[in-house]
């Protein structure tokens, strides 16, 4: 406890970090699994599982930001329709669960906001740790 006291406070709560993330190290995440739908062999079941995913690759199609990524990439909307009725019926379905997974709109940032936050916080700890100050002028 003697060494500690005289090395000051940085060797301290170094320690106490290493041993937090240890700790938070240990804990198990947690697993989250689902079902996959079975697709029938029969005709009429895989008419109305393409039909279905038509119609969600379509409500995706026609969002207002996908028309503009598409007029910015030079495709209008019936070419790339006339793409997706051609696609075989693995390909409409891979699309259309992507198409699910889609978000509903742009990324706000919050994340990254978050991000530099917590960044510039570690960044003062660590400098008021070595007594170092910084002076904007």
């Amino acid at each position: 406890m003697v060494s500690i006291r005289r090395a000051g406070w940085f060797v301290l709560v170094a320690l106490m970090m290493a041993g937090w993330t240890g700790v938070l190290g240990s804990i198990r995440g947690e697993a989250i699994a689902g079902v996959i739908a079975s697709r029938g062999t029969d005709a009429a079941d895989g008419l109305a599982s393409r039909t279905a995913d038509l119609e969600k690759v379509q409500a995706l199609l026609e969002k207002k930001i996908v028309l503009q990524k598409l007029a910015d990439y030079g495709v209008s909307s019936d070419e790339a329709m006339a793409k997706v009725r051609g696609m075989n019926d693995r390909e409409l379905h891979r699309l259309a669960s992507l198409a699910d997974r889609a978000g509903e709109g742009a990324d706000d940032g919050l994340g990254f906001l978050i991000g530099i936050a917590i960044l510039i916080i570690l960044v003062i700890v660590i400098l008021k740790l070595v007594n170092k100050e910084v002076i904007i002028r």
